[in-house]
Formats: structure tokens, C-alpha cells, sequence
């Protein structure tokens, strides 16, 4: 048996399927596509997370493109961070190429040209559904998580969660939680006190200062109502394909902390919601995260554990996440040992230190007689890639240097046109594109204060008038008193009368005179 032939053997006796599967291309050997040695990716395994990677300009956007189209093709709701921008022209079918017929010939798949069931999803002002969440919804712990606060600002956090929940205070959004926590060391000291203890205004101002920087990035777009309800993720369309649901996120690369916060609340929001599913034969949902290093430099030790601690419970909700970046260094060691799939595009070896990144990404690679890992990696083609997954016994396949199909859909983003369309047909626009500023923790606090200070103000006139009263009467009592005591008596006034006075001596000089 030739090296070929023993090559097709090992490939395809490697890639058996008895369920349902992906076929993401053909095995190469010795840079030729062996046709038929078809790599395929189990359903079944597709909750067990993955990583694509590679240096610019190889191909990473296709290959999630080709990912994300099979699995709603397949049934199952896809939900796609597209941070360039160039992921739109799913919801449109591929324009075709003989440069494309070319590959499929080679790779022994038909190629087919199809558009896909699109939503397009939104954080900032830009077109499209508006996704929001309220602060309540997320807890004092993962809000102090993501502010990155210290243990006793954390307490303070857990306090005015307590408070607002005993008092029916809804936090929704930053506006309210800045408000409770200035009521919290002002107007509402002392009831802090005496229900709490004292709560220190140096923790409180730390607090604010946090909620500030992250509404410098954007965060007052994002939380607030109507709150995005995550069983709008998986929608079915009437031909049965899963909706496609893709965050334009091209104006907030800057803004790592939104992000962040955004994608932590959603991974949590969908771990809390979604029913156990176990070990099903295929996923419920799918979430790609293309430039994942945004989540992981800028996040904090707590932060990190908590995507940790998501990525290794959510498997068992039945949704698979996948990261997309240009280097698995840029995921941390933690989370990379979760990652069943595998799709490595070429790296660049320009420096020592690409060189090393290099040598350690081959280690994550399953031992092969065929390649030399560390060789090929710096040898793929732009479409090209090393393809390790899991059987569905949950055992690696065998590693194979693929050439990776075309997508069906457009490889390039909609026209202006072609998007306001889109978003004119969608549901989910009129569901949550109105803004609604209810009734909350501001208005009901500044409420309570203009009432408390309403009540403050008549307590002081009616102790003002009170004493007013009081000084009039003493004032009066004092006059009346002065009058008495300077009236003369009627009596005494006749005794002491000039008239009186000279009858009286007139009497007695005439007594004298007899």
C-alpha cells in the first residue's frame, strides 16, 4: 500500500461518523488534497468548544463562515461576534468562481450557492436589534466582578442589591445604581446605618468611579430595558435552517471592557436559563467570539475565573463557544485544555518569539507520522488548515493539513441597501428597538427625597411659626406686664392730685387759724 493510499486509510477510517456531521474539507498530503478524504466534525461534539486560528489573511473569517452556514443548515441557531464587520454577507448567496469550483473538484464536495436566515444584533447605536440587560439581572456578584472591586466593595455592592430588593427598587440600568449609591452616604445615611451598618463613602466613591469608566465605554447604551431574552437566540426559520444571529461590534474595539461585560452576562444568562441537555447528539446552540483576545487582555483575575468557570459548565446547557483570534496564546492556558475543535491556520514566524509561540502551538496538536506540525504550520496556504477534533467517543480525530471548502454564502459584507432591507423584515427590531425608561430606582429615590425633604421643610416652618408664636406671646405677656406696673392707682392718683392737695392745706390752715 502506497504512503497515499495508507494516508486515505488513516484519514477516513478516522473521520467515521454514524451521526450527523460537518465535512469542513479534504486531507493534504505533501501539499496535494487527497478527493474524498473528506474531515468531518461530528455534531455530537460540537458543544465541546473549539479554537480557530492563524496569522491575518488566512482564512479565519471563511472557515467560521463555513462553520456557522453548515450548522444552520443542519438546524442549529448560530450567534457570531463579527468585530470586522465582514460577516453580513451571510444572509446572501455566493456570487460563485471557477477558482472555487476548482477547490470543491479537489476537495470531492459539490459546491452550492445559498443564502442563510440572518439577524443582525446590536450594542451600540448602530442599525440593528438592540441588546440590553438590566443591572439587576446581573446580581451583585457578577456586577462586582466586572467592575473588578475589592472584597468591601463588593459587601457595599451586596447591601444595595438587599436594600433595593426590600424596599422594591428595580435597578435597571447605570442611572439608577449611581443614584442608590450616593443616597446610600447621603439622604439615606442614616437608615443605611441603622439597617446596615456604616457604609464608607471612600467605597462608595470607588464604586462610582468604576461604574464611570465603563460608562465611558459605552455600558449606558447597553444596560437598561427592554432586556434581551436569550430564547430569541434559537429561532428556526420555515425552511428549518437556524438563524444566524450576528453583533456588529466594529465600533467597539476600542471599548474591550463593553465587551466583556456584554459577552459575560449573555454566557451567564444563557448557563442560568437554558435546560440540561447532557450528552445530546448535537448542540443547541453555537457562539463564535472572533477576535477573543478583546475579552482576555482586558480582563481582570475575577473576570477571567468567571469565563473559566463558564466555558466548563455551559457544555452540559447544550452550547458549544468557539474563539476566534490570530494565536491560541491570546486564550488563556485554562480555557485552551477545553477546547475539543481545533482549526489552526497558518502562523508567521518573523520573530524569536513567533517562532516559540510556534513550537508551543504544535504541542496542542495530536502526533502524527504524516506531518511535521511545527513545519507546517508556517507552510499553509491562505484556505489552508490543521484540523484536530473530536470522534464522537470524544477521542481526538486524526490530525489532518485540510483544505478547507468555500462558504455558500457571500464572502463580503451587504450593501447599505441590501441592510435596511433586512432590517425592515425583522421581528426582533420592533421587539426591542423601543427605548423604555420606566419607573426605577432614580425617580422612586428622588421621589422619596423631594418627599422627605417636603416634609423636612414643613416640620421646619411649623417649628419657625411655633416659635414665632411663642416670641409674640412672651413679647406680649412682657408689655402688659410693663403696662401694669406703670398704670396709677385711681386712688392714689386723687391722693396725689394738686387739687386734692391744696383742699387738704386749705382745711388745715384754717384749723390753725381757730
Amino acid at each position: 500500500m502506497s504512503k497515499k493510499e495508507t494516508f486515505f486509510k488513516h484519514i477516513t477510517e478516522g473521520h467515521i461518523c454514524k451521526g450527523d456531521y460537518i465535512p469542513v474539507g479534504a486531507a493534504m498530503l505533501d501539499g496535494e488534497t487527497i478527493t474524498d478524504a473528506l474531515v468531518k466534525i461530528p455534531l455530537k461534539t460540537l458543544n465541546r468548544h473549539g479554537l480557530i486560528a492563524g496569522a491575518t489573511g488566512t482564512g479565519k473569517t471563511k472557515s467560521l463562515q463555513v462553520l456557522a452556514e453548515n450548522l444552520s443548515d443542519k438546524g442549529i441557531p448560530v450567534l457570531l461576534m463579527d468585530i470586522k464587520g465582514d460577516l453580513s454577507g451571510l444572509a446572501q448567496a455566493s456570487e460563485g468562481h471557477p477558482k472555487i469550483d476548482e477547490r470543491h473538484e479537489k476537495i470531492g464536495i459539490p459546491f452550492e450557492a445559498k443564502a442563510f436566515p440572518v439577524e443582525i444584533l446590536t450594542l451600540s447605536e448602530q442599525n440593528g436589534v438592540r441588546l440590553r440587560a438590566t443591572v439587576s439581572e446581573f446580581g451583585p456578584v457578577l456586577l462586582s466582578r466586572i467592575l473588578d472591586l475589592s472584597e468591601a466593595q463588593s459587601g457595599v455592592v451586596a447591601v444595595i442589591f438587599q436594600y433595593c430588593d426590600h424596599n422594591k427598587l428595580p435597578i435597571l440600568d447605570l442611572k439608577d445604581f449611581k443614584k442608590i449609591l450616593q443616597y446610600a452616604t447621603q439622604e439615606g445615611k442614616e437608615e443605611f446605618d441603622e439597617a446596615y451598618g456604616r457604609i464608607s463613602t471612600a467605597s462608595t466613591g470607588a464604586i462610582l468611579r468604576k461604574v464611570v469608566e465603563l460608562e465611558q465605554q459605552g455600558a449606558d447604551l447597553f444596560f437598561g430595558e427592554t432586556s434581551f431574552d436569550v430564547d430569541d437566540l434559537l429561532r428556526i426559520n420555515n425552511e428549518g435552517k437556524g438563524y444566524i444571529n450576528i453583533i456588529r461590534l466594529t465600533d467597539i474595539q476600542d471599548r474591550p471592557k463593553l465587551f466583556s461585560t456584554f459577552m459575560l452576562s449573555l454566557l451567564a444568562e444563557i448557563y442560568s436559563t437554558f435546560p440540561e441537555q447532557g450528552d445530546s447528539d448535537r448542540p443547541e446552540l453555537v457562539i463564535f467570539i472572533d477576535e477573543a483576545h478583546l475579552i482576555f487582555n482586558e480582563a481582570s483575575k475575577a473576570l477571567l475565573n468567571q469565563i473559566e468557570s463558564i466555558v466548563k459548565l455551559i457544555r452540559s446547557k447544550g452550547v458549544g463557544l468557539y474563539f476566534v483570534t490570530q494565536n491560541p496564546t491570546d486564550v488563556p492556558e485554562a480555557i485552551l485544555s477545553q477546547l475539543g475543535l481545533k482549526v489552526q491556520h497558518a502562523l508567521r514566524a518573523f520573530t524569536a518569539k513567533d517562532r516559540k509561540a510556534i513550537k508551543l502551538t504544535a504541542q496542542n496538536y495530536p502526533d502524527s507520522e504524516f506531518y511535521d506540525t511545527t513545519a507546517v504550520l508556517t507552510s499553509l496556504g491562505t484556505g489552508e488548515a490543521l484540523v484536530s477534533a473530536l470522534d464522537e467517543k470524544g477521542r481526538p480525530t486524526p490530525l489532518a493539513a485540510t483544505m478547507m471548502r468555500a462558504p455558500m454564502s457571500r464572502m463580503d459584507i451587504l450593501t447599505e441597501d441590501e441592510l435596511s432591507d433586512l432590517l425592515t423584515k425583522s421581528k426582533l427590531v420592533k421587539k426591542y428597538n423601543e427605548t423604555i425608561d420606566r419607573e426605577s430606582a432614580y425617580e422612586l429615590l428622588n421621589k422619596k427625597i423631594e418627599k422627605a425633604e417636603a416634609e423636612e421643610a414643613k416640620e421646619k416652618a411649623k417649628k419657625e411659626q411655633e416659635a414665632l408664636e411663642k416670641a409674640e406671646s412672651k413679647r406680649a405677656s412682657k408689655t402688659s406686664s410693663s403696662r401694669k406696673s406703670t398704670a396709677m392707682n385711681p386712688v392714689v392718683k386723687v391722693l396725689t392730685s394738686a387739687t386734692f392737695i391744696r383742699s387738704v392745706f386749705g382745711i388745715l390752715n384754717k384749723v390753725m387759724k381757730k
